[in-house]
Formats: structure tokens, sequence, C-alpha cells
């Protein structure tokens, strides 16, 4: 593995860990201010107002677009799994679980060199 694939799958988790903490930091906040841990109402807000819903959307397809990328690069470099990594994406974040693989990916690719 050289420098270069370690600084790399370094800044992929780095990545990874600011989304987890931004991300839950907010979410936490949400399920307090509102009183249930409800994921119907987290996903109501999120189409609370046209930004909001604006944001909600591209997520979504960015995450369709990455989870099919992250689907057959999986399969490519054989990397176990993969359904894994769906499963937490909507149970953590897709900010979270999409570096993650990205890492694994980047240590594979150093790996097969």
């Amino acid at each position: 593995m050289t420098p270069r694939d370690k600084r790399l799958i370094g800044l992929y988790l780095l990545i990874a860990l600011a989304a987890l903490i931004g991300t839950w930091s907010q979410n936490l906040a949400f399920f307090a201010e509102s009183g249930s841990f409800s994921g119907l109402s987290f996903i109501e807000a999120c189409f609370a107002n046209h930004a909001a819903a604006s944001i909600s959307i591209d997520i979504l397809f960015f995450g369709l677009a990455a989870f099919v990328f992250m689907g057959i690069e999986a399969k490519r470099l054989g990397i176990r799994f993969f359904w894994l990594y769906l499963l937490l994406s909507f149970l953590i974040a897709i900010s979270v679980t999409f570096p993650v693989f990205m890492a694994v990916r980047q240590r594979h690719l150093a790996r097969a060199r």
C-alpha cells in the first residue's frame, strides 16, 4: 500500500467520522425536540418545506447512484457484505457509509496492485 493509498483511506475515514458526528448530532437533537424516536416524523420533517424537500430528494438520488456504483465495485473487487453498506446507509447515513465503502474499495485496489 502506497503512502497515497494510506492518505486517501485516511481522508475517506475522516469524512465518514465528520459525517457521523454532523448527521447524528442533528438526528439526536431532532428526536429530543420532537419527543419521539419516530422515523415517520423524521421523514415528514424532511419534506416540511421546499428547501428541505429539495435537499432530501437530492440526497435520495445521490444515494441511489452511490448504491449502483457500490454494487458494481463490490462485485468487481470482491468486497464482501455489500448489503451491509446499503442497510447502514438507511440506519446511519449515506454520508457515513459511502466514504467507508470508498476506504474499503481503496484498500482492495491497493492490495490488487
